[in-house]
Parts: structure tokens; C-alpha cells; sequence
């Protein structure tokens, strides 16, 4: 049996990006394609914060529903904005090979780092950690796919803005005047691709399981075990980033309190082979060591 695999996707640059990515791949298999671009509520809704639109999965949710519906048959999407809990009938088919894992600042100048400084982020991660760095500075909010906050920047008076490096890696977005933030952890599957499929269509399941990369398979999923047992869900200030290194995952991790004045980290290592429950374990960790009533304060001051 043969068919077009449809291919569900945000219709953002970076997501048209990573749809013919796939595109290609499958095609190179010589599997039959066609692109069906959907655009998400939060590419819509963009004067308000990401966390007080109150949906786990914003920009998933639009694509889950379209696969379900019978529309498409797989959607790829930036791992990191995926719930850890996909929804019945819908699973992970593929994680493609990350890339730049990191977080970046693109910045007018460094002068303000020690001074009084602006710096703009649509993520509660970021700025967590931006102000547990930079307690003097004030973190505003920036939403919109990677072109327009590139272009918000410029239009702005902020001293600078916090990117992902793989997103404008990919196209081709990252400028001159950018630092590593090599001291920021990144949102577990930053960096990351997920292609998903239904869990009935054995064909499309068959056919990305040749693109799936192992290694990165499963460091995101310590990661992503990270997060759903801290509760995480997409709003909460958590990082988390597994490295495979020899035969040893090496993790650290982090939950901070909104305004960056708290912070709870952790950093453990494990064999390869060993890894199932890891990232729980390093979550109950931290849950036992002030997390749990952090966690209770965070989804207080969320609602």
C-alpha cells in the first residue's frame, strides 16, 4: 500500500522550514508528500503572554485536532512546544536529529549588562533566568513567530532579545551582534523536531521511523520526563538538557521561581541503558528539596 502523507504545519517560516525538512526526507525515501499549513492560536493571539492564554500546547492543539479530524496524516513541530502528554490516538513517530540546543541573546550593544538594561522574552524560562542573573534588569514580554520579534527588536528601545540558536539557525535569521547564553538552561527538546503520527496509520509510523535519530530520542525524552513530573507543562520557569557522552547521560536541570530570586537545580549522571525513570527520579529530587512548594507558588500566581 501506497499514499500521500500529508504533512501538517504551523505556517511560520521556521515551521514551513522544518515541514520541507521532513518533506524531503520522506521523499528521498521515496515516499509521495503534500504540505497542509495551519496556522495556530498562538500564532493568532499575540498581545497577551503565552501563560495566560491558559493552554497547555497552543500550538499544537490546532494540528492535533486537524489529524484527528482526518486532514492530515502527520504534523511536525518544534518539540519544546509539545504537552508531555500527547493526545489518545495521536503518538511520537520520529525525533529528528537535534541541533543547537542553546539560548541566545541578540543584543544593540553589551554595555547595559552591568548597568540598567531591557531585554525581551515571550518565555517564563528566560526570564527566570535572566533575572536570577540580572536582577536589576526588566524583562518584557515578546510574542510572534521568529521573524516578527526580529523585527520587534529593531523597532524597539530594548537592549536585546532572547532567541533560540537552532530556530534562526535554520533560516538563516542569526545575526552578527549575538552572545551565547551558554550559562542558560534550555526548555527540555529545545532544539529538537517531533514528527507525530496517528497511532492506527501503521504506514506513516513505518515510514518516519526511518528518519527517527536515537541518541536525541532519548535525551529528550529525560528531559520531557523532567518536565511532566514536575508539572511543568509549557508555562512553568523549568530547564532541563541530557547529554550523551560515551556510555553516560549526563543531565542538569532547574525549576526557578517567576521573579528569579529562587532557584533549585540539579545535575546527575547516569549509564546509557539506564535512563528509564531518570528524569523522574531527578524531578522528585528536586520536588523533595523545595520544588513541590515552589511549584504550588508558581501555579498561585499563574492564575
Amino acid at each position: 500500500m501506497t499514499k500521500t502523507i500529508r504533512i501538517g504545519t504551523r505556517d511560520s517560516e521556521l515551521a514551513l522550514w522544518q515541514a520541507h525538512t521532513v518533506q524531503k526526507s520522506l521523499e528521498n525515501l521515496g515516499h509521495t508528500t503534500k504540505l497542509v499549513p495551519v496556522k495556530s492560536t498562538g500564532d493568532i493571539v499575540l498581545d497577551k503572554p503565552l501563560y495566560e492564554l491558559g493552554i497547555t500546547g497552543i500550538f499544537t492543539k490546532t494540528l492535533d485536532i486537524a489529524m484527528l479530524s482526518g486532514d492530515i496524516d502527520i504534523a511536525v513541530h518544534s518539540m519544546k512546544d509539545v504537552p508531555t502528554a500527547l493526545p489518545k490516538g495521536i503518538v511520537e513517530a520520529a525525533v529528528l536529529e537535534r541541533a543547537n540546543v542553546q539560548d541566545i541573546l541578540v543584543h544593540k550593544g553589551l554595555d547595559f549588562l552591568e548597568n540598567q538594561g531591557t531585554i525581551a522574552t515571550g518565555s517564563l524560562r528566560r526570564k527566570a533566568q535572566w533575572l536570577h542573573k540580572y536582577p536589576k534588569h526588566t524583562v518584557v514580554d515578546l510574542r510572534g513567530n521568529v521573524n516578527t520579534r526580529m523585527q520587534k527588536l529593531t523597532d524597539s528601545n530594548w537592549n536585546g532579545a532572547i532567541f533560540a540558536a537552532a530556530g534562526l539557525e535554520r533560516i538563516h535569521l542569526k545575526p552578527e551582534n549575538f552572545i551565547d547564553l551558554s550559562w542558560m538552561i534550555p526548555a527540555p527538546a529545545q532544539g529538537a523536531m517531533l514528527v507525530v503520527a496517528k497511532d492506527d496509520d501503521q504506514y506513516c509510523k513505518d515510514a518516519l521511523a526511518n528518519l527517527n535519530h536515537k541518541t536525541s530520542e532519548i535525551c529528550v525524552h529525560v528531559e520531557r520526563e523532567f518536565l511532566r513530573e514536575l508539572e511543568g507543562g509549557c508555562t512553568a520557569p523549568i530547564g532541563a538538557l541530557a547529554k550523551i557522552e560515551g556510555d553516560t547521560i549526563y543531565f542538569s536541570g532547574a525549576l526557578f521561581s517567576l521573579d528569579g530570586n529562587h532557584k533549585i537545580e540539579i545535575v546527575k549522571e547516569v549509564k546509557l541503558g539506564e535512563e528509564q525513570s531518570f528524569g523522574k527520579t531527578c524531578a522528585q529530587e528536586v520536588l523533595n528539596n523545595g520544588g513541590r512548594e515552589l511549584m504550588k507558588e508558581i501555579k498561585k500566581n499563574l492564575k
